[in-house]
């Protein structure tokens, strides 16, 4: 699969995220016709991004998020209570989308081999489609709450633990070397985590996202795999 067949596989989209934020929320968020909220969700979090960026988000006010959107501050307050509020909404609805197309893809694959090449690909994929949000989660992890940041620390562990359990289910049936499952899995998401935090490297680079997908592929492939008791070569 690359990323154009992805595209066409599943509707992932900035829309979609709004769009599920709307529906987790609706009892919460007083407008209610649907695409006046996704269109004016899409406004706030680009300015919250935006914003951020430029001088974090707790550092963020009411009016700096007003002048952005170019929504006043009654209208802002329809959508959410407070800014902990609106972090939470964007935090928590895009990792339960990210989890659930994630294990979409590949909890109907058997072998551990195509299994762990399907996560490696459908992640940055999703990071792709997704990259706004997924910049954002990773950057303001230092401005969460004590709840929120322990809900992204599981967030963190339980990708982690699906491309541990490839390995382990990799390595139980002969495929994978003995290497330590959950230490692989760490290095596996940090390489994840380059494509969506350093994109100017990658575009210096002309790396397109089928690209770096390749090459993580091959990188982790050649690390794990074992074939006729010799590493790095696909069975």
């Amino acid at each position: 699969m690359n990323y154009q067949q992805f595209q066409k596989s599943i509707n992932v989209s900035k829309e979609q995220l709004y769009r599920e934020i709307y529906l987790a929320n609706r009892d919460q968020i007083q407008v209610k016709k649907e695409e006046t909220v996704i269109r004016n969700l899409a406004r706030i979090f680009d300015a919250a991004l935006k914003i951020s960026n430029e001088k974090g988000f707790q550092a963020m006010s009411m009016r700096d998020f007003s002048k952005e959107t170019a929504l006043s501050m009654g209208a802002l307050y329809s959508y959410f209570a407070s800014k902990d509020e609106l972090l939470d909404m964007i935090l928590r609805q895009g990792r339960q989308l990210v989890v659930r197309i994630l294990n979409a893809h590949i909890q109907p694959i058997s072998d551990p081999v195509t299994k762990l090449e399907a996560a490696i690909r459908i992640h940055i994929y999703l990071s792709e489609a997704l990259q706004p949000w997924f910049y954002f989660s990773f950057m303001e992890v230092k401005n969460m709450s004590p709840a929120e940041k322990e809900n992204t620390v599981a967030g963190e562990l339980y990708t982690d633990q699906i491309f541990a359990d490839i390995l382990s289910e990799g390595q139980a049936a002969g495929h994978f070397a003995a290497r330590d499952p959950q230490q692989s899995a760490s290095g596996i998401k940090a390489l994840l985590q380059d494509w969506y935090v350093k994109r100017w490297k990658h575009a210096r680079r002309q790396t397109d996202v089928d690209d770096y997908a390749d090459f993580i592929v091959d990188f982790v492939m050649a690390y794990h795999l074992v074939a006729n008791g010799k590493k790095g070569q696909r069975p």
